[in-house]
């Protein structure tokens, strides 16, 4: 008897475990730090940014106040990708012990170094730091709200001013900064959590009796005395052989934001009802278009294999019209049938890529706590996505009577991948020639270089072997030894111009989302709406397919038979608008004057056009195939 109540009592004791371990499991990298009162906290230094330039620098490269050691952090490869270089740094806070007017250095500038900060400050650097994981932010008020803050990503190097009666433009550098720290309380144990890391930035041209020794006191900020630095002081000025002194103060507030919702203040986005309000419309209207050609193509096909499979007379039989008449070469292997198998295996790589980070980060395993993880993802995906790649481009071969698919097998491994990586070895020796932490290392450079030899072409050749092993895919209808003629057609049939049309559709499924993504690449804001770009996606998906089926039935209907490249084309023709609206960006929302920062500009948008052709174009392809074969299995040809 004694055996029930025990049992049932391990039970419950195993289930307890198994809850509290659940409630104790977080993703791997964020686990929350616990801090008692007079912890030392690390606080760390990353790059430089500028939305003028795009080129990153490191922190150490003005001459700032350094530690007795400079240790850099490991960065995974999306950070290295990214240009951070996460360092520590002369900063020393302990948690809730609030510190005023701390002396970090005092520094006497030469010519040079005069010139590098009015360099930074001319091109709008912010500096970027971090502390427990949370990015440094200036909380700024909107004006067009009250009681509501935006936050940017880090402080303004200095800024430009003139002094009152005086019209010669000046440089002042930030030289004191107000660092607030805001944390959680655990009531429990008496630690704390950190959920917030803000500052304020001053210029200060601080002042002190006598000799400068590591004990003199300043007269403009002094914790003796419970004097402040305020915006009123005068500024400290940036010339050659000025004296600056690097001042900071800390600051303790306890906060009711739990740290499980400590990114949320980050990830809020401005002007939020505008936008959420578009995308809805935007969905809206594709949507609408959607259901009109679903609709429209059901009944139209309907009828016409209704009408073919009703002729009953032979006479009837030989006065066949529209797309049924070119069923004899509908299948006939296009020109360049190997590189648009090629074409369509990368398609299937980049497509399994996207649609595998996207699930991710959806379900929150891409959070931005984990800084170069989005990137990395993508990079290993991309790399074991050469599997289905490989498959994808030897099957297709297969269908066209190929018998070198190792041949095949190598242009799919690297042409896509060449053409990238040689913009990208280009553009990174322009960032390398401007001395920025943006250009990637030699060291992960070969890595990149092993990924691709290393990994991901052994896997496309494994896919393929796979692929060709199978047998080949079976047409419905035989292909006639002699091709028919294709007939005049109408102007609005013309290739090139029922390419571009197809392309417009697609692009106006993700246009408003492309804004946000790209200004929170160019404009360094936050991005984390992937619920939402996951929608889009999938519109994207069946946009793509239904502009490519409805134009292809138009185009077999005027009995033009070469299908293969145009379904390609038609739906990877939205690259193009995609480029030209990345353009429009440039010259509108951008303030870039380099040269080297508009090539970097254009050079990556170029490497995410040709991406988004390959993708669109595989997605279009694969919906008119799958149409295809439907429509000419379905009905009965003599």
């Amino acid at each position: 008897m004694a055996r029930g109540p025990l049992a049932l009592q391990l039970w419950i004791s195993l289930c307890l475990v198994l809850v509290l371990r659940a409630r104790c499991f977080y993703l791997p990298g964020v686990a929350p730090q616990d801090f008692q009162n007079g912890a030392p906290l690390n606080v760390k230094v990353n790059k430089l940014t500028s939305t003028k330039t795009q080129l990153p620098y490191s922190f150490y490269s003005l001459p700032y106040c350094r530690p007795e050691h400079i240790i850099d952090s490991a960065e995974n490869l999306g950070e290295v990708l990214r240009g951070d270089r996460i360092e520590n740094s002369p900063y020393e806070f302990k948690m809730r012990e609030p510190q005023l007017c701390t002396v970090a250095c005092r520094i006497i500038l030469n010519a040079k170094t005069a010139k590098e900060f009015k360099e930074k400050i001319d091109d709008e650097y912010r500096v970027n730091m971090i502390l427990d994981n949370l990015p440094l932010v200036v909380p700024i008020p909107r004006p067009d709200q009250e009681n509501s803050l935006v936050y940017q990503h880090g402080f303004h190097v200095g800024l430009r001013g003139q002094y009152a009666g005086n019209k010669d433009e000046k440089h002042f550098v930030n030289n004191h900064l107000t660092f607030t720290v805001k944390y959680h309380k655990d009531p429990m144990t008496e630690s704390a959590r950190i959920v917030g890391f803000e500052v304020k930035p001053f210029s200060v041209r601080h002042e002190y009796e006598g000799e400068w020794s590591g004990k003199t006191r300043l007269t403009t900020c002094d914790p003796h005395a419970k004097r402040m630095v305020t915006s009123s002081e005068s500024p400290q000025e940036v010339e050659d052989k000025m004296e600056i002194i690097f001042t900071y103060d800390v600051d303790f507030q306890e906060s009711d934001v739990k740290w499980a919702s400590r990114w949320d203040t980050y990830l809020l986005m401005a002007d939020d009802q505008i936008h959420w309000f578009s995308i809805v419309n935007s969905l809206m209207i594709v949507l609408f278009l959607s259901g009109m050609v679903a609709m429209i193509m059901l009944r139209t096909l309907y009828r016409d294999i209704s009408k073919y499979n009703q002729l009953e007379t032979q006479e009837e039989a030989q006065e066949e019209t529209g797309w049924k008449l070119v069923h004899g070469d509908v299948f006939r292997p296009p020109v360049n049938s190997d590189l648009l198998c090629v074409y369509v295996g990368t398609g299937v790589q980049f497509f399994g890529m996207i649609l595998v980070t996207m699930l991710f980060a959806v379900l929150g395993f891409l959070s931005p706590s984990n800084r170069g993880g989005l990137m990395t993802a993508m990079l290993l995906l991309w790399v074991f996505m050469g599997l289905f790649g490989g498959y994808a481009s030897v099957r297709l071969y297969k269908l066209f009577k190929g018998t070198e698919w190792k041949k095949i097998s190598l242009k799919t491994a690297f042409m896509f991948p060449a053409v990238v990586f040689s913009i990208f070895f280009v553009l990174n020796a322009l960032i390398w020639g401007e001395k920025s932490s943006g250009a990637v290392p030699f060291g992960t450079m070969f890595a990149l270089v092993f990924l691709w030899f290393g990994i991901s072409v052994p896997l496309i050749f494994v896919g393929a072997y796979v692929g060709f092993r199978k047998p080949a895919i079976e047409d419905p209808v035989k292909t006639n030894k002699i091709p028919r003629q294709v007939p005049e057609q109408a102007w609005y049939m013309n290739p090139v111009f029922s390419i571009l049309i197809g392309g417009i559709l697609p692009f106006g499924a993700v246009f408003i989302e492309l804004f946000f993504i790209l200004t929170s690449i160019w404009l360094h804001q936050f991005y984390y709406i992937f619920g939402f770009l996951f929608i889009v996606f999938i519109i994207l998906i069946i946009t793509c397919a239904e502009i490519t089926i409805v134009l292809c039935y138009f185009q077999l209907c005027s009995e033009d038979y070469f299908w293969w490249w145009r379904s390609y084309l038609t739906s990877g023709s939205s690259a193009l608008y995609l480029f030209l609206y990345a353009a429009f960006y440039f010259f509108t929302k951008l303030d870039i004057k380099k040269p080297v920062s508009g090539a970097l500009y254009f050079g990556y948008m170029l490497i995410a056009s040709y991406s988004f052709f390959v993708l669109t174009g595989t997605i279009g392809f694969y919906a008119c195939f799958w149409f295809t074969r439907l429509i000419y299995s379905s009905v009965k040809i003599d």
